[in-house]
């Protein structure tokens, strides 16, 4: 990831200001605030602001006028009570802004969470860096013939040659056509046109906010290893800022949730024959062929979901 001089001077002096406040505050998150946290080739994830930290889901559980006297360990121990059953409302008191660069196709993909206020860099208004994702040679995978959305094997030798050479020329002769278009002294285009012929892996920016509810269910969903690799990285990357934020929470997250299954009742009767000492087969269990791998692969020793 490469900042500008200028992009370099804004963050130093943003992290330089220093605000007297009566609202509480995260000495660990102060640290992380406004610095950028590098993902991919140019992209990044930066904190811009926060509101609450654990002592807030706390407070908002037990409705109370303060930050309370109680221990640590009680507060702790409400906190994952409060995971553990799904009792969100506590953990929207909290509130992030993050400001992400990433590329377009991420974007949309991300933009599928609708529970988060979104605002993108206008290419109506503003010209777009010459930008692009280049994806590393481990991370080219050919279609995967059993998951329609997922990726095969890694692509080697000139295959993956020839496809990071088709993403370069491509980008790059799109970029210049960009620029030819706008081109004040003919054809001077409307940048709201000229936009139209980006290439997807081009970068784009947003300022993105929402509750640590929401938060923790987009981390679920895209840290998962599951998910796809390029969206992954940026959820892995928040990820840390939610262990600086509330550590409380964030523990139970990965115990509770991230590191979690959910059974059905039919998987759930499976699972109780098995313990009683019954060999049972898919045939007989109730369970359709994928819900039964599923459950099988549950009951593997796995690696953890989200890499902590």
């Amino acid at each position: 990831m490469s900042l500008a001089e200028q992009q370099k001077a804004e963050i130093e002096q943003a992290r330089a200001a220093q605000a007297q406040t009566r609202r509480p505050t995260v000495p660990a998150m102060e640290e992380l605030l406004f610095t950028a946290l590098p993902v991919l080739d140019h992209g990044f994830v930066r904190v811009i602001d926060y509101m609450g930290d654990d002592a807030a889901v706390v407070q908002a559980a037990r409705v109370s006028y303060g930050r309370g006297t109680r221990k640590v360990s009680e507060d702790e121990g409400l906190i994952r009570y409060l995971m553990r059953h799904h009792h969100s409302t506590p953990f929207e008191m909290c509130e992030i802004k993050y400001h992400v660069k990433l590329p377009i196709f991420i974007a949309r993909q991300w933009i599928r969470h609708r529970t988060a206020n979104v605002n993108e860099i206008s290419a109506r208004y503003s010209i777009l860096d010459r930008e692009f994702y280049i994806p590393a040679p481990e991370n080219l995978a050919a279609q995967s013939e059993i998951n329609r959305q997922g990726r095969g094997d890694v692509l080697t030798g000139d295959d993956a040659a020839a496809v990071l050479d088709l993403l370069r020329a491509d980008a790059a002769q799109t970029y210049e056509h960009y620029e030819q278009m706008l081109n004040p002294e003919g054809p001077g285009l409307a940048r709201e046109l000229a936009r139209m012929n980006l290439t997807l892996n081009t970068y784009t920016q947003w300022y993105w906010k929402t509750d640590l509810h929401n938060l923790l269910h987009f981390l679920r969903l895209r840290a998962d290893a599951h998910a796809q690799y390029e969206i992954r990285v940026y959820a892995q990357a928040m990820l840390e800022t939610v262990k600086a934020w509330v550590p409380m929470t964030y523990r139970a997250f990965l115990d509770y949730s991230a590191g979690a299954v959910s059974l059905s009742a039919p998987m759930l009767a499976v699972v109780r024959r098995m313990l009683a000492g019954e060999q049972v087969e898919q045939t007989q269990s109730g369970l359709s062929k994928r819900e039964w791998i599923e459950l099988m692969l549950a009951l593997q020793p796995a690696q953890a979901a989200v890499e902590t």
